[in-house]
């Protein structure tokens, strides 16, 4: 941690000029006298002006303008009129996070702040995690989970480790559903996307059994018949040869099939979503909530979106499919050749490259309320299924790399909190948790155009097979006390205890023996690896808050975090590491600084301008590498610092009923601190800061450098209105620009990998009954269709040279955003 003299230096250094200009601006306006409303306005309504947003950023329910955090809400009716219903969705609001999806590993890379998670380990658990309900749900496929049915989203920005536990070291995606209602309400409503020709049909009913008894259904369904992305693949033949024979001093008895184009308009998703939720109130102080969920979905293309975006070559074409490297919503993959089709598990017979996805779950929230103390109970059963056919070299060729996969993750979870409401002005909260975790990984890949007649039946076509498995368990206990010192002033401290145990194996029960001399096989002395891991830490945090007037909110806070060390289940064993365990455990991160946040709603509730400063250091920032002279996939840490301004406004005036204009603008400064010993990119030379210090082995340092997807500058600028139409009609329309400032898609420093400046844009109109009976929407989105990538890889086996005086730097495939579109919108209430 740097001193608090350099903190101090750089906030003043950093925005001087933005923060007085702020800072004035606030005083300004709370000190006009015009703002206070006279007797005769607050007698009588007053049309136009803010609408409260509540949010639950300390697990209680409070008005976005209390809470001394900084979160961006979204409220029900703008994630209904902007359609937001994923974790990708939610990106497009809040400028700061971002969303990579990717196709094999955790599934996605969520960033916050500068601040996200690899990739391609899925045994990392991502630095930004997702709340839905209460419950935890912190592996990266939540991306894959639909979210409908909304009541409102928040984005806490920051460690979060007190109220949201680990695993929360760069903020919260926080999601809450619907509840059943004291009246009957019944909606449908079907949409059309026209790029990727996609029908959906939802339908909620929402009916009260009794007096203090409520239930609530809704369902979704929605099929693509087109894509977002084109496979400009072509068919080519694809050569194996039979080791067995090879060894015996044969030719191999070569095997020429077909690989076929994968599908050509991507991802041609199908989805299922269902949720049912039944409330009970049996006494006025007893709430019990039970919420089940499904989710099944399924894609024509596991890294539909992978796109080489920029190759290392001088001529622009890349090293894979030699094809031009482009900005563009194109990809080139190929489905399994037709000797393996049906041939390795978990492919289809025709070959066909897929992803299914499907998710259940169930969460019971039990709050009791006396006179003086609020008990929450939270808890919850969640159970994942991930199933994929990937060409795993995501550009295909000849000689390229299929692999299968199935893991399952298994999650249960109870958390406890005690709440006091005393009159006092010192009032507690006290509270633990237990979670039980188990996630069983099983992976193999068809590579080296090889087989094996000689293998067990149903392996022959397999180069290696990988079983891993972790399981977890996680007990916290956690709390905070709050002291009123005056009316005004309030301090509040408290911490977090995390006790951890994880107890994990890898091995590879088989591998072809053309590629025993790269992957440990699970009979060598070091082929089966395990590892039992066991992890305390303690997280303490204090906030001091000061309503300096009755709406302006000043608070000033410290906070660390802690995310959860682990095992890198999808891994390799490879025989060039000297250290396969080393290769395979990773240390917990930890994250520790200070924030200022000043929130006002000012001019007579019409503006709502709230500032935050921060700064927070990060120790062991979990980073998963792919180190190919050694042939093994390496979770590395390193340190790290994101520190920023942000300010955020809202503007609903009186004179104009209906009208909403809103924006942010935020400077964010992520980089390394400390990591010397960081790898080499593939290709990186000696002129480039490349040091070869062996010949398995290179180095470089990135002490200062920027993170993975950190943009310094992000902003969006929105405006919304709605209004009657004589007495029966009511229209709306709204427009949103989000702009990010240039980045590195690549965490090694890869200048291939950047990203340039973008704006995107999204609009929306609506028309529709004044009671909101039935209404028509007409939703676009990125409608400048800008090409983006939020994460990256290197292209496999591209690249040569690494840490020579000339290399070959590696081609760069990113996770593409999606393209324009448009959909329009039906709904009906009943």
């Amino acid at each position: 941690m740097v001193a608090g003299v350099h903190k101090g230096e750089w906030f003043m250094r950093s925005r001087r000029k933005s923060v007085l200009l702020v800072g004035a601006a606030f005083g300004a306006l709370v000190a006009q006298p015009g703002f206070a409303q006279t007797d005769d306005e607050t007698a009588e309504a007053r049309s136009g002006g803010l609408s409260e947003i509540i949010v639950t950023a300390r697990k209680r329910e409070e008005s976005v303008q209390d809470v001394p955090v900084a979160v961006t809400a979204l409220s029900e009716e703008l994630i209904e009129n902007r359609d937001i219903t994923s974790v990708e969705k939610i990106a497009a609001i809040a400028p700061q996070f971002n969303v990579g999806r990717a196709s094999n590993g955790s599934g996605a890379q969520l960033t916050l702040r500068g601040i996200g998670s690899s990739s391609t380990s899925i045994g990392i658990e991502q630095s930004v995690a997702v709340v839905v309900d209460g419950a935890y749900y912190g592996q990266g496929r939540v991306i894959n989970e639909g979210f409908f049915d909304l009541a409102r989203v928040e984005v806490l920005k920051g460690p979060q480790a007190l109220f949201f536990g680990k695993n929360a070291t760069a903020g919260v995606i926080s999601i809450t559903t619907k509840d059943p209602g004291s009246a009957p309400e019944f909606m449908v409503k079907a949409g059309y996307e026209f790029e990727a020709q996609e029908y959906k049909l939802e339908a909620m009913g929402s009916v009260p059994l009794g007096d203090r008894l409520g239930f609530r259904l809704a369902a979704r369904y929605s099929k693509m018949e087109d894509g977002y992305y084109t496979n400009l693949a072509e068919p080519f033949e694809y050569t194996t040869r039979d080791i067995a024979d090879i060894l015996a001093g044969g030719d191999g008895n070569p095997i020429t099939s077909t690989a076929t184009p994968a599908a050509r308009n991507e991802p041609g998703q199908e989805e299922v979503l269902a949720r049912a939720t039944l409330k009970w109130e049996p006494t006025d102080s007893l709430t019990l909530t039970l919420k089940g969920n499904y989710d099944w979905n399924t894609v024509n293309n596991s890294s539909w979106n992978y796109v080489a975006y920029a190759c290392g070559r001088e001529d622009g074409l890349s090293q894979q499919t030699g094809q031009p490297c482009r900005t563009d919503f194109v990809t080139f993959q190929n489905n399994l050749p037709e000797a393996l089709a049906g041939n390795v598990p978990w492919s289809r017979d025709d070959g066909a490259l897929y992803n299914r996805y499907e998710s259940a779950s169930s969460t019971l929230n039990t709050v009791y309320e006396t006179d003086f103390l609020q008990i929450t109970s939270v808890t919850n059963y969640q159970w994942v299924n991930n199933k994929w056919t990937c060409a795993c070299d995501f550009q295909s060729t000849p000689t390229s790399v299929w692999a299968t996969e199935n893991s399952t993750w298994k999650a249960w979870s109870e958390e406890l909190r005690f709440l006091s409401t005393f009159d006092g002005p010192i009032n507690f909260m006290l509270g633990g948790l237990y979670q039980n975790t188990t996630r069983d990984f099983n992976q193999q890949a068809a590579q080296a155009n090889l087989y094996n007649s000689a293998a067990p039946a149903g392996l022959e076509f397999l180069g290696n097979q990988k079983f891993s498995q972790t399981k977890g368990e996680t007990f916290a206990v956690f709390g905070q006390l709050t002291y009123a010192i005056t009316p005004e002033l309030e301090l509040a401290g408290g911490a977090r205890y995390t006790d951890e145990v994880k107890d994990s194996y890898f091995v590879q029960p088989y591998v072809n023996p053309g590629l025993a001399g790269i992957f440990r096989i699970g009979t060598d002395p070091l082929g089966y690896v395990t590892a039992r891991q066991h992890f305390t830490d303690v997280s303490p945090e204090a906030t001091l808050t000061w309503r300096a007037t009755p709406d302006v909110l000043v608070y000033g806070a410290y906070k660390t975090a802690y995310k959860s060390g682990g095992f890198s289940n999808g891994g390799i064993n490879s025989r060039f590491s000297p250290d396969p365990q080393g290769d395979l455990t990773f240390d917990p991160e930890t994250a520790e600084g200070f924030e200022f946040g000043v929130k006002s709603t000012v001019l007579d509730n019409q503006l709502r301008l709230n500032l935050t400063a921060f700064t927070y250091d990060y120790n062991n920032l979990q980073v998963d590498f792919f180190n190919s002279p050694i042939f093994a996939f390496q979770t590395l840490t390193a340190d790290s610092r994101s520190r920023g301004v942000e300010l955020e406004f809202e503007f609903a005036p009186h004179a104009v009923d209906g009208l909403n204009v809103y924006g942010s603008i935020n400077y964010t400064e992520a980089k390394y601190t400390d990591f010397e010993g960081a790898p080499c990119y593939a290709g990186q030379t000696t002129a480039e800061g490349c040091a070869a210090i062996s010949p398995i082995a290179s180095r470089q340092d990135l002490t200062g450098e920027r993170l993975s997807v950190s943009p310094e500058w992000t902003g969006n600028l929105g405006i919304a209105y709605d209004r009657d139409v004589g007495r029966d009609f009511r229209i709306g329309f709204s427009v949103d620009a989000r702009y990010s400032d240039s980045y590195l898609a690549s965490g090694f420093g890869n200048p291939l990998s950047l990203q340039d400046s973008y704006v995107t844009l999204d609009a929306g109109v609506r028309f529709g009954a004044a009671d909101d009976n039935w209404k028509i929407a007409l939703i676009g989105k990125n409608l400048t269709n800008e090409f983006y990538v939020t994460g990256v890889v290197d292209g496999p086996f591209t690249g040569a040279g690494t840490g020579t005086a000339n290399g070959t730097k590696a081609d760069q495939l990113g996770f593409g955003s999606l393209p324009r579109t448009v959909q329009i919108e039906l709904t009906k209430r009943f």
